[in-house]
């Protein structure tokens, strides 16, 4: 009997110490400094990342102001941006990029030009989905715009922005030009007036070499089919900016590539040195022979597990990435919070838009190494950016 309680014991301390190994190798954060968002939303199948990133951003500021919680239409902004870029599209013969992609600035300016709406008001969804799909849509609008732009009657017709407002309006639904909220009658406009935040409180940062530092220029991506302006910074000095924007109360709203083998969709973004992995000391061995898929596959092992290696970003691998099209304008983002994982290492907390199905419910923890390399730009409020670096840019 003794010996079997023996064996018992040995063999739960034994399971015990697999359990604990199995967890060791499983990332787990700690928040540092986490400030207040709304809930994940869900954009699905539409490319609108652009406009939930940025409204979540703006939901947030109202959160940090002691406005209170509100649920935002993105598909109000959407549908002014849809037609802003029809006009623009036809105006320069279809030389510009038309898609579903946008910038965190069409927000700011829609916003102030058109105001804002609560979801209840607006919810975009008149084409039978409980969730958005835009690919109909866009194409649609798309041959339309391509048709008028071919110019058939020898000359464009006063009605074709009509009907292009007609397929926006049937899939989105009108804008609103009056609605009720809480027992309480608004325009947008009135709306957004209530709602007090000054969209010229925002600005955009970027860190590139191919324009001078301290100065402004439009970043060169399809989607900033505006032309809206960021200020250039140095990688260092645009890396304080987001730590003093967190530690002040100010989240961010984030650009980033996230076709990256490191951005992985369990909710980790990092930076791998894959020719480390590949050609370092005892590890070396087990590379010979993998075919190209089976190497993959170890290398996604490696990225998930804490202690990865990652490079060390300079302002010049940026720049290459860039020029490269190693790094490209993929997806919107808002970067609200510092956490550290169980080895001291320092991520950023990064409220996704792609629902809340991930190991961390719509929650992802980028590395710092991931932000200096991967972004391309961002959207704070311009009293989050440290003095010095305030004064550096001219923005009073």
């Amino acid at each position: 009997m003794k010996k079997l309680w023996l064996a018992s014991l040995i063999l739960a301390f034994s399971l015990s110490t697999v359990v604990a190994q199995e967890k060791s190798e499983e990332y787990v954060f700690t928040p540092v400094k986490e400030l207040k968002i709304t809930p994940v939303k869900n954009q699905n199948r539409s490319g609108t990342c652009w406009c939930f990133s940025t409204i979540g951003f703006l939901e947030s500021e109202l959160l940090r102001q002691g406005k209170g919680e509100f649920d935002l239409s993105e598909m109000f902004i959407v549908n002014h941006s849809y037609k802003d870029k029809a006009d623009k599209y036809v105006r320069l013969h279809g030389k510009l990029n038309f898609g579903q992609g946008g910038s965190f600035y069409d927000v700011l300016y829609a916003w102030k030009t058109y105001g804002i709406v609560p979801e209840s008001a607006m919810t975009g969804l008149q084409y039978g989905e409980d969730s958005h799909v835009h690919g109909e849509l866009n194409d649609l609008a798309e041959s339309y715009l391509k048709t008028i732009v071919r110019n058939p009657n020898g000359k464009l017709s006063t009605a074709w922005m009509k009907g292009y407002d007609g397929i926006i309006d049937s899939y989105l639904g009108q804008a609103p030009e009056s609605f009720s909220y809480n027992g309480k009658d608004y325009t947008p406009q009135t709306f957004a007036k209530e709602l007090g935040l000054d969209m010229d409180d925002y600005v955009s940062l970027t860190s590139y070499t191919h324009h001078p530092f301290y100065t402004t220029f439009p970043i060169e991506v399809e989607d900033n089919w505006r032309w809206s302006d960021s200020y250039n910074l140095p990688l260092n000095e645009l890396m304080e900016v987001f730590d003093n924007a967190i530690n002040n109360g100010y989240t961010v709203a984030w650009g980033a590539d996230v076709s990256e083998k490191g951005f992985t969709r369990d909710g980790i973004a990092i930076v791998p040195d894959i020719k480390l992995m590949e050609t370092s000391g005892s590890d070396q061995a087990k590379w010979v022979g993998l075919s190209k898929k089976e190497k993959e596959d170890e290398i996604a092992k490696m990225i998930k597990k804490p202690g990865c290696k990652e490079l060390t970003i300079t302002q010049e691998m940026r720049q290459k990435g860039y020029d490269n099209y190693e790094t490209t304008d993929d997806h919107g983002m808002q970067i609200f919070g510092i956490a550290k994982d169980q080895n001291g290492k320092k991520f950023y907390m990064v409220k996704n838009s792609w629902g809340t199905e991930n190991k961390y419910k719509g929650i992802w923890y980028a590395s710092e190494a991931f932000v200096a390399y991967k972004t391309m730009n961002i959207v704070v409020n311009k009293n989050a950016l440290p003095k010095a670096i305030k004064s550096k840019l001219g923005i009073k």
